[in-house]
C-alpha cells in the first residue's frame, strides 16, 4: 500500500515538475543587488538566459533606477525619458523575445561607471518547448493523487 502511494506520488511529481523549471527569476547581481562597484557583465558571462524567464533588479530607491536600452543608448549611456524609468527598487523584467538586451541605472554618472548590463536571451531550448504545462497535465495529477488517497 505504502509502495503504490510512493509511486503514484512520484508520477504526480514527474507530471507537474515541468512545469515548474519551465522559467525562473533571476536576481540581477545575485546577492550584491543592483549596484555601483559590480562587473555585470562578468556576473551575466556564464548564465543561460531563457525567454520566459525574469530579471528582478533589486536596490534601494531612489539611490538607482533601471532603464531598458537599445544597443547604441547602451554604449553611450543614453537614458531614454525619465517616465520610463523603473524605479521600485524590485522591479521585474520579463524576458519575452530572444535577441540582446540592454539595462543601465539613469542616476547621475552611474551608468558610465559601469552599471549597466547586457545579455543574450535565448529562445527556449527543445527539450523545454517541447513540455507543455497543460490542462490535461493537472487531470491527469488529480486522478493519480485520488487514486492514492483511495488506495
Amino acid at each position: 500500500m505504502a509502495s503504490n502511494k510512493l509511486v503514484t506520488l512520484t508520477a504526480v511529481v514527474l507530471i507537474l515538475l515541468p512545469a515548474i523549471v519551465m522559467a525562473k527569476d533571476i536576481v540581477v547581481g545575485d546577492d550584491s543587488g543592483w549596484k555601483l562597484d559590480f562587473d555585470y557583465q562578468a556576473w551575466a558571462k556564464d548564465k543561460v538566459f531563457q525567454v520566459g524567464d525574469t530579471l528582478v533588479f533589486k536596490y534601494k530607491p531612489p539611490a538607482h533606477n533601471v532603464y531598458k536600452v537599445d544597443g547604441a543608448g547602451f554604449q553611450d549611456c543614453t537614458k531614454p525619458a525619465k517616465n520610463e524609468a523603473l524605479t521600485s527598487g524590485n522591479d521585474k523584467v520579463e524576458l519575452k523575445t530572444a535577441g540582446k538586451k540592454w539595462y543601465i541605472c539613469g542616476v547621475s554618472d552611474h551608468c558610465d561607471q559601469g552599471m549597466k548590463l547586457t545579455i543574450n536571451v535565448m529562445e527556449k531550448s527543445s527539450a523545454t518547448r517541447g513540455i507543455i504545462f497543460s490542462g490535461i497535465q493537472v487531470f491527469v495529477a488529480a486522478i493519480f493523487a485520488i487514486m492514492a488517497i483511495v488506495l
